[in-house]
C-alpha cells in the first residue's frame, strides 16, 4: 500500500504565522504578507480564506460577545472547526498563513485544526511602523472599525447590517509587476456600541420593483412594507400574478430572487419575505 495516498493532506502544509496585538493592522496587511511569502490561503478570525474568497468558517467579528469572539477565532467549537478542516482537506493548500495576537494563539489555532507546527513567525513590528500601528489602534478604539481581508461581497451572508464600506488597496505582486486592486472590508463587530449601518427602506422597494419587472409571472406590486431592524429586513408584499403561471412556484421563485438580489446589493441578510397574492391578471383577448 502506498502510504502517501492515505496521508492527511494537512501534514504536507507549511504553516506561517502573522502575529501582532489586536488592532495594529494585521488583517489590513495580511494580503501583503501572504503575497511576499507565496501564500494563497489565510486563516483570520475564524475564516479560511483563499485570496479574495471565503472558503469556510464564520467570522469571529460577528460574535455577540468578546468571549465568543475568542472561542470562534480559536476554533473551539467542533462544528466550526470541522467545517474548516474539511475545506482545508478539499483545497489541499501547500502554505497557510495564520493571523493571531500572540505566538500561543496561532499555535493553538494550528493545533485545533490539526495543522503542522508553525515554520515561520512574522510580526507586525517587522512590516509596520510604530506610527502606523498607533493609528490603527486609535481607529479601532475610537471608531470600532475592523478590517477583514476579503471583499464586501464575500461577507454579505456573514454580517447583517454591520458592514461599513469597502476598502480598495493598490498592491503589486513583485518588483516591476503591474499593480492590482485588492478589496478589503471595514466592519463594526456586533458587540460595538457605536451604531449600525442601515439602508433606507426605499432602496429595498426599488430593488423589489426592479425584480418584479424582470419576473414575467408578477404583473404588479400593490403594497410593500419593510421592517428594517438590526438583524436585517423583514419584507411584506402584496402582488398580482399573471394568469397562466403556477401560483405557488411563481411566488417562491420571486421570493428567492428578491432575497438574492437584496443580499448581493446591500450586504444585509433578509430575515423573512412574506408574499400575499391579491389577484390574478387575465390578458384581454383582442379578437373578441
Amino acid at each position: 500500500m502506498n502510504i502517501k495516498n492515505i496521508m492527511d493532506p494537512r501534514e504536507k502544509i507549511t504553516v506561517y504565522a502573522f502575529v501582532g496585538p489586536s488592532g495594529t493592522g494585521k488583517s489590513y496587511r495580511a494580503g501583503l504578507v501572504a503575497s511576499e511569502n507565496g501564500i494563497s490561503y489565510i486563516i483570520d478570525d475564524g475564516l479560511f480564506i483563499k485570496e479574495n474568497e471565503i472558503l469556510a468558517g464564520n467570522s469571529a467579528k460577528k460574535a455577540p460577545t468578546k468571549i465568543e469572539t475568542v472561542k470562534q477565532a480559536l476554533f473551539i467549537e467542533n462544528s466550526e472547526k470541522d467545517e474548516v478542516i474539511k475545506a482545508i482537506k478539499k483545497h489541499k493548500p501547500d502554505k497557510i498563513l495564520i493571523l493571531g495576537t500572540s505566538d500561543n494563539m496561532v499555535k493553538k489555532i494550528a493545533e485545533n485544526l490539526g495543522l503542522p507546527e508553525i515554520s515561520k513567525f512574522i510580526y507586525i513590528t517587522d512590516i509596520a511602523t510604530k506610527e502606523e500601528m498607533e493609528t490603527a489602534r486609535r481607529i479601532r478604539v475610537t471608531e470600532g472599525k475592523h478590517v477583514i481581508p476579503v471583499p464586501t461581497f464575500e461577507l454579505k451572508k456573514d454580517f447583517s447590517g454591520y458592514i461599513l464600506d469597502p476598502l480598495q488597496i493598490f498592491k503589486s505582486k513583485g518588483s516591476g509587476a503591474k499593480p492590482y486592486i485588492s478589496e478589503k472590508s471595514i466592519i463594526r463587530p456586533t458587540f460595538s456600541y457605536l451604531g449600525n449601518f442601515t439602508i433606507s427602506d426605499s432602496v429595498f422597494r426599488q430593488i423589489i420593483e426592479y425584480m418584479a419587472d424582470k419576473t414575467p409571472a408578477i404583473h404588479k406590486i400593490l403594497k410593500t412594507r419593510v421592517n428594517n431592524v438590526g438583524d436585517g429586513p423583514y419584507i411584506y408584499l402584496e402582488v398580482i400574478i399573471c394568469y397562466g403561471y403556477n401560483l405557488i412556484n411563481s411566488v417562491q421563485e420571486f421570493k428567492q430572487k428578491i432575497k438574492k438580489e437584496i443580499e448581493q446589493l446591500t450586504a444585509m441578510n433578509v430575515q423573512e419575505i412574506e408574499v400575499v397574492v391579491k389577484g390574478i391578471e387575465v390578458p384581454v383577448n383582442k379578437e373578441e
